[in-house]
C-alpha cells in the first residue's frame, strides 16, 4: 500500500457495519475478476477523457486570454473552472510517462493563473473578476490531490509554485466558507477540502474549520429518509408551504456526499458514517436499473442530463468507497460509469443519453469534473472495498410503491415498469420558477426492457446558471407529461400546481397513483371559464401502465393531456389507427393506445430535443373530448 494515500486503509471499515476488517482486507489484497472490470473501465475511460480534453485545448501564446484553456464545442465561452483538468492530467502524467499531460496540466494552471486567480487566493467562475468565487473549494481540491498523489512528476519550481497557490485558495476559504453562505454543495465539499489542504499544508487551522463544518452539516439531512438537504436560496431558508427542505438529487449524490464520505472516512467519525449510510441508501433508491440518476423533481434538476448534473464530479468516490457497507453502492458507481460511457463520444461526455444520435455537441465541462472522481477511485485502488456489479440496486428488484415524506415524490414499480410521481413543492429560487417534475406529474417512466420512455424537463426551459447550461438547439418543448390547456396564448399546466396532491394503493396486481390537481399559470393563477381541477390516475400492472385523466366540470378551451415518449429519431414510428400508434425500439415495440386520437405537437424535423434531461422525445398529445358531465381521457403503455 503507497505511503501517499490520504484515506488510510483502517477507516474503511468504517463503523463495521456489514464487513468484517478482515473481510475487508481480504478484498483488498486481492480484488476480484468484477472489480479488476471495473479498475479497467475507470483507467480505459480516464485516459478517454484525458485525450479527449487535450484535443480542445487551446494552445495560442500570442493570446494569453485563452492560451491553455480547454475550449468548450458547445459554449461560446471558457469555462473557468476547467483548471480542475489538472488531477486527471496530472494522474495520467504520473501512471504513463507521457510529458503531453504534464504540458496539458501546466497550461491550464496557466491559463487560470492569468485569467481566473484573484488577489484574495479566489478563482472565478468566468473572466470577470465580480462573478462567483465559491467554486475555488473545486479547484483547490483538484489542485491538492494532484500535488498530494502525483506532485512527484513535476520540476521543484512548478511545484513549489502550485504548492503556494493552494495555500492561497485554502486561506480564502478557510475565511469566507460558512455552514449556511450559500448553497450546501459549497461548505459540504469544504468539509474535505479543508481536511485535505491543512494535511497536505500541514495547516491545523484548516483541519480544525474542516470539523467544525462536518459537525453542522449533520443538521442538513431530512428527518425521515436522511436527504441531504440546503439546495436553495439561501442553504436554511424557509421550508415549501408543505413544509419540505430543498433537496436536489444531482448535486448531492454527484458532489456533497463524495465529500462528506471521503471525510468521514478518514477521520473516522462514526456519527457521521451513520447518518451517510442511511443518506446513500434513500438516495441509491432513485437510480434507475440503467445507471441513470432519476432527478426528475430535485429543485437544481434545470442541470439534470440524466446520469447526474453537468457541473458536479460523479457519484463513484461516494458509492465505491462505501461498498464495504452495501454492495449495491459498488453496483451503482459500476452501472453509472457504464452509462457515461455510453454517453462519451470523441474523447468527452455528451449531456445525455440522446445528444450523440440528435448530433448535439458536448459541453466540455462534463468533462474535466468527472474525470476527478475516476483518478481519485484509482488513486486510492490498493485499498477500496469490492466493486463489482454482483448486488441488485434497489429499483432493479423494486415491486410496490414507496412513498418519500420528505419529498413527497413516489416510486413505484410493477413488474418490468419504473415510474415517478412528484407532487415536491420545495423551489430552488423563490423569486424565480424553474419549475421540475411536481403538480403530480409523472417525472420518469422507465421499463426493464426497452429502458427510458419517459423523462420530465423543465416547464420552460431558462438558463438558470448561463455560463453553465447549454443554449436550447431548437424550438423548446416540455418534455413532463401534463394537463394542458392555451387560453388567450397563455399556457395553463398542472406543473404549476405546487399544492398538488396524490395518494396511492395497491390492490389486485395494480398500483394505482391519484393525484388531485389544478391547471395553472407560471404566476400560479387557475385557468378561469374552462375546467381547472382535474384527477390523473396513474395505474401500473405488469403488462401495461394506464393513464387516466378526468374532470367534472366543463371544458370550454381545448385542453389535452401532453405524453411525450423519449425515442431517438432513428426509432419507426408506426399509426397502426389515429387512436394508437408503435414506437419499434432495439429491446421491443411500445404501443400507445388512447380513446381518442392520439397527435404530435409541431415539431420541425423527426423529434424534439430537450437539454433536460438530454434526450430526444416524440410529444404526443391526447386532446379531450366532452361526453355529458363526465370527461374521460385514457391513454395506455405496452
Amino acid at each position: 500500500m503507497k505511503r501517499r494515500n490520504f484515506i488510510q486503509l483502517s477507516t474503511l471499515a468504517g463503523i463495521g457495519i456489514s464487513l468484517p476488517m478482515a473481510g475487508l482486507l481480504n478484498a483488498c489484497e486481492s480484488h476480484s475478476e468484477h472489480s479488476l472490470e471495473f479498475k479497467n473501465l475507470i483507467t480505459g475511460l480516464l485516459k478517454d477523457w484525458s485525450d479527449g480534453m487535450l484535443k480542445v485545448q487551446i494552445n495560442n501564446p500570442s493570446n494569453l486570454d485563452e492560451h491553455g484553456a480547454l475550449g468548450c464545442p458547445s459554449c461560446s465561452h471558457i469555462h473557468g473552472r476547467c483548471m480542475d483538468a489538472v488531477y486527471p492530467f496530472l494522474y495520467m502524467a504520473d501512471k504513463t510517462g507521457d510529458e503531453k499531460y504534464i504540458e496539458g496540466a501546466k497550461l491550464v494552471m496557466t491559463w487560470a493563473e492569468n485569467n481566473v486567480s484573484q488577489k484574495d487566493g479566489s478563482w472565478t467562475v468566468i473572466t470577470n473578476p465580480k462573478s462567483w468565487k465559491g467554486i475555488t473549494v473545486f479547484g483547490a481540491i483538484a489542485l491538492a490531490e494532484a500535488l498530494h498523489y502525483h506532485g512527484h512528476v513535476l520540476d521543484k519550481t512548478t511545484k513549489q509554485a502550485w504548492t503556494k497557490r493552494l495555500e492561497k485558495a485554502g486561506n480564502y476559504i478557510y475565511k469566507e466558507f460558512t455552514i449556511d453562505f450559500t448553497n450546501i454543495n459549497y461548505p459540504g465539499t469544504a468539509v474535505y477540502g479543508l481536511n485535505l489542504i491543512g494535511n497536505v499544508l500541514n495547516r491545523d487551522d484548516f483541519k480544525a474549520k474542516s470539523k467544525t463544518l462536518a459537525s453542522q452539516v449533520k443538521s442538513y439531512f431530512t428527518a425521515n429518509e436522511g436527504l441531504l438537504f440546503g439546495e436553495c436560496k439561501k442553504s436554511s431558508s424557509k421550508l415549501s408551504e408543505k413544509g419540505l427542505h430543498g433537496v436536489d438529487l444531482g448535486y448531492n449524490v454527484e458532489e456533497t456526499l463524495n465529500s462528506l464520505v471521503m471525510y468521514a472516512l478518514k477521520e473516522k467519525d462514526e456519527e457521521l458514517l451513520q447518518i451517510l449510510t442511511k443518506s446513500l441508501n434513500s438516495h441509491l433508491e432513485f437510480m434507475l436499473p440503467d445507471g441513470g440518476w432519476d432527478n426528475s423533481w430535485g429543485n437544481r434538476m434545470y442541470k439534470w442530463s440524466y446520469w447526474g448534473s453537468r457541473t458536479c464530479d460523479g457519484s463513484q468516490p461516494a458509492f465505491g468507497m462505501m461498498s464495504h457497507i452495501n454492495p449495491a453502492f459498488g453496483t451503482a458507481a459500476v452501472k453509472n460509469t457504464e452509462l457515461l460511457q455510453r454517453c462519451t463520444a470523441n474523447g468527452l461526455i455528451h449531456g445525455g443519453p440522446g445528444f450523440i444520435e440528435a448530433g448535439i455537441p458536448p459541453c466540455v465541462h462534463h468533462t474535466f469534473t468527472h474525470a476527478k472522481p475516476l483518478a481519485a477511485l484509482l488513486d486510492h485502488w490498493g485499498h477500496l472495498p469490492e466493486i463489482n456489479t454482483n448486488a441488485n440496486l434497489p429499483r432493479t428488484t423494486a415491486d410496490g410503491v414507496k412513498h418519500f415524506k420528505d419529498l413527497d415524490v413516489f416510486l413505484f414499480a410493477r413488474g418490468d415498469w419504473r415510474g415517478t410521481v412528484s407532487a415536491y413543492d420545495a423551489e430552488y429560487h423563490y423569486k424565480y420558477d424553474y419549475r421540475q417534475a411536481s403538480g403530480g406529474t409523472l417525472g420518469v417512466l422507465y421499463h426493464n426492457k426497452v429502458g427510458l420512455l419517459c423523462a420530465a424537463s423543465m416547464a420552460e426551459y431558462a438558463l438558470v446558471e448561463k455560463n453553465n447550461q447549454q443554449v436550447q438547439p431548437n424550438k423548446d418543448i416540455c418534455l413532463t407529461p401534463r394537463v394542458e390547456v392555451f387560453k388567450d396564448d397563455v399556457w395553463y399546466t398542472n406543473l404549476y400546481d405546487l399544492p398538488a396532491t396524490v395518494t396511492s394503493k395497491d390492490e389486485n396486481g395494480t398500483i394505482e397513483l391519484l393525484a388531485d390537481t389544478k391547471i395553472k399559470n407560471v404566476n400560479r393563477e387557475e385557468v378561469t371559464e374552462t375546467a381547472s381541477t382535474f384527477n390523473i390516475a396513474y395505474k401500473c400492472a405488469a403488462d401495461k401502465t394506464e393513464i387516466k385523466v378526468s374532470t367534472e366540470q366543463d371544458i370550454i378551451e381545448q385542453t389535452a393531456f401532453v405524453l411525450p415518449i423519449v425515442s431517438p429519431s432513428s426509432e419507426v414510428v408506426t399509426n397502426i389507427s389515429e387512436n394508437e400508434i408503435t414506437i419499434q425500439k432495439p429491446e421491443g415495440l411500445v404501443t400507445i393506445k388512447a380513446n381518442a386520437p392520439i397527435r404530435t405537437k409541431e415539431i420541425s424535423g423527426k423529434r424534439t430535443f430537450n437539454m433536460v434531461p438530454g434526450v430526444e422525445a416524440l410529444p404526443l398529445e391526447v386532446f379531450f373530448e366532452e361526453d355529458n358531465k363526465t370527461i374521460e381521457l385514457t391513454i395506455t403503455i405496452s
